[in-house]
């Protein structure tokens, strides 16, 4: 299946595709607040045909210390998740999440990074489904598992420790934080044990990647912002962070539907760099 797209799909596009076996839709809807939330809707009401993938177990391994939250998984565990969602590698995927794609840009990053370009997040997610009379159905959902394949990713796409501390110190990269100004200002930290930002790193909110019914801004309005903060670099010299590598791969999805492609993530994000006391802090702007 083609899904015409890399980056997002509208409801309109997605309807037609309901129901084939060469689409894999996945739900991602998730709370930081609530962990189980996500799943309970999910059992409450879904798209039909969808599988449920939790941000905490699937999209992550939390047994990686030192990483942040939210660990990004070894291809091999990611492997063996994606087998659990009974992803096949011709198949086409569409994520969703409750609505901004806060949660379900992670997979979607998280695809590409092993190399699969067929991939798209619902534009406005289940919000907009809903919205838009998609079928639904409840309940638990039993998945046949597919074959684990043997994958690799992609390591020109994430940043080490070490990697990032050079680049945050090069005024030739780029570092962006996807917080809340409040967040990143250090004013409130409601999560993490430290509160403020990896010295270095300029704050973009990845909620300015979206209109006020929770859908992405157009890609020449997305691109011409993302421009502004970048100047004279290229999207390869920008690294993306926020908390924990969640809505960081917002603001990496955001620049690559502007056409701004390459940019990087740094997946432990502020909670990995608190990890260790030695490093170095900032606050304020």
């Amino acid at each position: 299946m083609d899904l015409n797209t890399e980056t997002l799909i509208d409801v309109t596009a997605l309807k037609p595709l309901l129901g084939q076996t060469d689409l894999l839709l996945v739900d991602c809807r998730f709370d930081l607040m609530q962990p189980d939330a996500g799943r309970q809707a999910f059992e409450q009401l879904h798209l039909a045909g969808a599988v449920y993938a939790d941000v905490n177990q699937d999209l992550s391994d939390q047994s990686l210390t030192g990483l942040g939250r939210h660990p990004l998984p070894t291809p091999a565990h990611f492997a063996e998740t994606l087998s659990r969602l009974g992803f096949r590698p011709e198949q086409a995927v569409v994520v969703y999440d409750q609505g901004n794609g806060a949660y379900a840009a992670r997979l979607w990053w998280m695809l590409r990074w092993i190399g699969h370009r067929q991939v798209a997040v619902l534009n406005g997610g289940f919000q907009a489904a809903q919205k838009a009379g998609l079928p639904m159905t409840s309940g638990a959902v039993s998945v046949v598992p597919s074959q684990v394949l043997d994958l690799r990713g992609t390591t020109s796409s994430v940043l080490d420790y070490l990697a990032l501390d050079q680049a945050r110190q090069d005024p030739s990269w780029l570092l962006i934080d996807a917080r809340g100004a409040e967040r990143y200002r250090g004013d409130v930290e409601p999560i993490d044990p430290v509160a403020g930002h990896i010295p270095g790193a300029i704050n973009r909110p990845f909620t300015q990647n979206l209109d006020s019914e929770q859908r992405f801004l157009p890609p020449a309005e997305l691109r011409m912002q993302f421009q502004t903060l970048l100047g004279a670099r290229s999207a390869e010299q920008v690294v993306h962070q926020c908390g924990s590598g969640i809505t960081a791969c917002h603001n990496l999805l955001a620049m690559t539907h502007a056409g701004l492609v390459g940019s990087k993530l740094f997946a432990p994000s502020w909670s990995g760099w608190i990890s260790d006391p030695s490093r170095p802090i900032s606050r304020g702007d």
